[in-house]
């Protein structure tokens, strides 16, 4: 049952992960396993090795907490592979509706995981300012030109790893940033081209490593002032995610619109404001308090759980 509900956990970061603006790391935070998967990442060093190199492999899945993390990323990974043509077929067809519920399923979250902090101090509320401002930010930058390179790609994989265990930074949207999401989140992963995912799995496997050890010893050390600063995090990432959005396309040096596989290659959106109250704006309010309700049953149930 604990693999289960594991895996099911895995499907709901993958799927978090896949769409712009939206973190696994939130799903992870208020799912209540964000704490365990960074401590069990960073086990993975010399010892580790060590242990599964002499044969101790009992050993070493329990220092690693292997049951755990392997349950919770074959979730992530079938999530990643079967879902990224349903998503992108939602995208093209149903963007409204599709931005509406990531909207209030992360409305809700902001609630629900700044509720964690036990206390409310001078620090922790500038941390929380802090975070909010540096995702609205994020969100009005620019994006980079589509980028191959073998190195460019790994540091997309650690760049984009790291900000999806972040709760409220998008590993996705970090992506669209950095150029390279439709070349590695769309295009490679329908197609399994290796010449793309292989240098971003490089970095983004040791750039996770790397990052959960930091993450780990300031989550000991200042644990209300770091869920502070990404709960900031998530509040400003909320532009991001606003349902109605005009497009604006990626231009090549010349001025004219990149066009890809017969499409303009959309740089960012713009959030705009409904023209008026029609039919799809009120079906929008729907599937955005039905998000809100999706994370509050998961927050009633983790409660329920521990009680």
């Amino acid at each position: 049952m604990n693999i289960l509900i594991y895996i099911v956990k895995g499907l709901a970061i993958g799927v978090a992960n896949i769409i712009p603006g939206v973190s696994g790391g939130t799903i992870a935070l208020i799912t209540g396993i964000f704490e365990r998967l960074i401590n069990a990442i960073k086990t993975f060093g010399l010892s580790a090795l060590k242990l599964l190199v002499t044969g101790k492999f009992k050993e070493f899945a329990k220092k690693t907490d292997l049951l755990f993390l392997i349950s919770l990323f074959g979730g992530v990974f079938i999530a990643i592979i079967a879902l990224a043509r349903i998503f992108d077929f939602l995208f093209v067809n149903y963007p409204v509706f599709i931005w509406s519920y990531f909207f209030g399923l992360v409305l809700a979250s902001v609630y629900f995981v700044g509720k964690t902090i036990d206390k409310w101090n001078y620090s922790v509320i500038a941390l929380f300012i802090i975070g909010t401002i540096i995702a609205v930010i994020l969100s009005f930058i620019n994006p980079a030109a589509e980028n191959s390179n073998f190195f460019y790609l790994m540091v997309c994989g650690v760049v984009a790893v790291c900000s999806m265990i972040l709760p409220g930074l998008s590993g996705s949207f970090v992506l669209i940033l950095m150029g390279n999401y439709q070349l590695v989140a769309i295009e490679a992963i329908n197609n399994r081209d290796l010449e793309i995912l292989v240098p971003v799995m490089i970095g983004a496997v040791g750039g996770l490593i790397a990052f959960s050890h930091i993450l780990s010893w300031v989550f000991k050390k200042y644990k209300d002032q770091t869920i502070a600063i990404l709960t900031g995090f998530i509040l400003g990432s909320l532009n991001v995610l606003w349902p109605w959005k005009n497009a604006v396309y990626l231009n090549n040096e010349f001025g004219d619109t990149l066009i890809k596989n017969g499409e303009k290659v959309v740089a960012k959106y713009i959030s705009v404001v409904p023209e008026e109250f029609n039919t799809e704006v009120g079906l929008a309010i729907i599937v955005a308090i039905v998000g809100v309700v999706s994370i509050t049953v998961i927050e009633m149930t983790a409660s329920q759980s521990k009680k």
